[in-house]
């Protein structure tokens, strides 16, 4: 098996014999998805970082690679000896991804992208920045002649989610995608991200791990919609009931073509950073077709749950924080024995006792153990070659969460595995602080997840201390554990409304030394509405335990302390039905209250 430096050097000569003086290499599909089917990882590959997101960009000398702060650690330590260069984003002195190619690249050279996998953004940026050196851009693929044992495209069964579980029906779901467009002046899309084609068509399978999505797109017309699919893998009925909705179906290779031959005239929406370049490309060919750039409406849709989709998220919540109960117990046992007991031991116990619930679906991501300083790299991911051995000191974090039918849960637990430092306490306490003031904020309709991301961040910023990832981010339904548009970020600017879901999870992370988050998922409702205006707020969904062992009481304000003990009486009454007697008494003293 070829190392990383031979991988890119077999790139350069590919790109050399092409005439080609640079390439990119994202972390994308053609769907622009976050989370890739392994037949894309194709940035992994040839650089050997895995974290989920990350830019490879190779030239005839150079390579270099861009992450968030998130995966900072992780990146070094994977990039160590390949010959490629981290860049730190959002950090002093980084460079931006088109600024260093300008810089790379010489006088009218050629750069290289796969279209395919490629934002039409990140070409448009790349154009812009090029004007000046007039570099051209080529549309090529090197991945597929140089990737040796490449895996296959994803095939899985696919399947329709039934109308009590999503709440609309597929009908009702393209009206209101019709009615957005004709706001927007539109009346044509072609809908390429998977979450989106899984919302509006209520369809779901196993193309992504831990994602129940298929590869597919959806196109929409005025008259007439047409999903894009392997139709092998859709049973006739699930293709007849589509047909009743008003869904066509064709082969999933052939939506280029059809963009091609549209013969009526459209004005078709795109969202530039959510669809390809080769496919923005065809639409562009098309003389019928005028052009229209916008934020794509499904994604706003889906992240306002439906009233059945919210009952249905908490009864999900419900059986999670079973299994998180259980799992504690568990785990506490196992500790108090002196059993051996690894971060990958927790892993594979966590997956097990979300399976035993009933409508599971598995895992919404792999189970994020982390140990002592392992947690301080907020994407850390447990090897069995590799994962630490725990011991009766310090925290664990398990960032998790599970598949339902009827719902997608996302939560972390932070947990002391023996008596904390006074230290360890106060660290914790100021992220339970941080967790505790999103939760509980009441706020004036029109806020956005920039303003609000301020709130949470505040009793870490009064200490110097910050956290380099957004606080929270919007959750599907029995979809992807990360979906947006609304998220709790300094840079967000989408109002939010109610029926919207968010994780609340701050953390802080000390590298080589301690690592600690809070997760709970919240949904925004109505408060008041008072001659001021409409006034929102956020209702926990969590229901699990917060470890309340390392919770330094005095440094919790009275509105804080009130609400953790709020919180944890809803949790027990929420789970105690559902535990036998002997769960349901660890369960009361998990949750009893905390006074002064």
């Amino acid at each position: 098996m070829k190392t990383v430096p031979e991988r890119i050097a077999a790139l350069r000569a590919a790109m050399k014999e092409a005439g080609v003086d640079g390439f990119l290499i994202p972390s994308s599909d053609p769907h622009m998805s976050e989370y890739l089917p392994d037949c894309y990882q194709a940035r992994s590959w040839f650089s050997g970082f895995n974290g989920s997101v990350g830019t490879l960009a190779v030239t005839a000398t150079d390579a270099a690679l861009w992450v968030d702060g998130r995966y900072f650690i992780q990146a070094e330590r994977q990039l160590a000896g390949s010959g490629i260069e981290l860049m730190r984003i959002a950090q002093k002195g980084t460079p931006e991804i088109p600024t260093w190619l300008t810089d790379m690249l010489p006088e009218n050279g050629v750069m290289g992208v796969d279209g395919m996998v490629t934002a039409t953004s990140t070409v448009e940026k790349l154009q812009k920045a090029f004007a000046k050196k007039q570099i051209s851009i080529r549309n090529i693929d090197f991945v597929a002649q140089l990737w040796e044992g490449r895996p296959a495209m994803p095939a899985t069964p696919a399947w329709l989610l039934d109308v009590k579980y999503a709440g609309k029906t597929v009908h009702e779901k393209l009206a209101l995608l019709r009615e957005q467009l004709a706001k927007k002046e539109a009346n044509a899309i072609l809908l390429s991200r998977l979450d989106s084609v899984a919302w509006l068509l209520n369809l779901r399978a196993d193309d992504i791990a831990c994602t129940p999505v298929a590869m597919a797109y959806c196109l929409v017309l005025p008259e007439r919609a047409t999903l894009f699919i392997d139709r092998s893998r859709l049973p006739q009925e699930a293709q007849e009931a589509l047909h009743k909705e008003g869904v066509e179906t064709a082969e999933y290779g052939d939506v280029e073509k059809a963009i091609a031959s549209i013969g009526q005239k459209v004005t078709a929406l795109y969202e530039p950073d959510g669809l390809n370049y080769t496919l923005y490309s065809a639409w562009k060919a098309n003389p019928c077709v005028t052009l229209l750039a916008g934020e794509e409406p499904v994604q706003l849709l889906k992240g306002v749950k439906n009233d059945v989709e919210i009952e249905n998220i908490k009864n999900a919540h419900v059986k999670d924080g079973v299994a998180m109960v259980r799992f504690q117990m568990a785990l506490e046992d196992k500790m108090a024995n002196g059993d051996p007991l690894t971060e990958c031991d927790v892993a594979d116990m966590l997956s097990a006792l979300r399976r035993e619930q009933p409508l599971s679906l598995g895992d919404s991501f792999d189970t994020i153990p982390a140990y002592g300083a392992n947690a301080a790299m907020m994407h850390y991911h447990a090897v069995p070659e590799t994962c630490a051995k725990l011991e009766p000191h310090g925290f664990l974090l398990v960032d998790s969460g599970g598949q339902y039918l009827d719902g997608t849960t996302d939560i972390t637990r932070t947990y002391a595995l023996g008596k904390p430092t006074e230290e360890e306490k106060t660290y914790y306490t100021w992220v339970l602080k941080c967790h505790i003031d999103i939760a509980k904020v009441i706020f004036l309709e029109g806020c956005t997840g920039g303003n609000l991301d301020i709130i949470a961040r505040s009793p870490l910023w009064q200490h110097g201390i910050d956290y380099r990832c957004g606080t929270g981010h919007g959750v599907g339904f029995v979809g992807g554990v990360h979906e947006g548009p609304q998220n709790l970020r300094t840079t967000n600017q989408v109002v939010f409304q109610p029926g919207m879901t968010i994780t609340d999870e701050p953390g802080v992370y000390e590298e080589g030394k301690i690592g600690i988050r809070i997760e709970n998922e919240l949904v925004c409702k109505v408060w008041d509405t008072t001659e001021y205006g409409r006034f929102l707020c956020f209702e926990p969904i969590t229901y699990c335990p917060i470890d309340t062992r390392a919770v330094k009481v005095d440094l919790l304000d009275d509105a804080e302390l009130t609400w953790l003990n709020n919180f944890h009486q809803v949790v027990y009454q929420s789970l105690e039905s559902h535990l036998n007697d002997h769960e349901r008494e660890w369960l009361k003293a998990a949750c009893a209250p905390l006074s002064r």
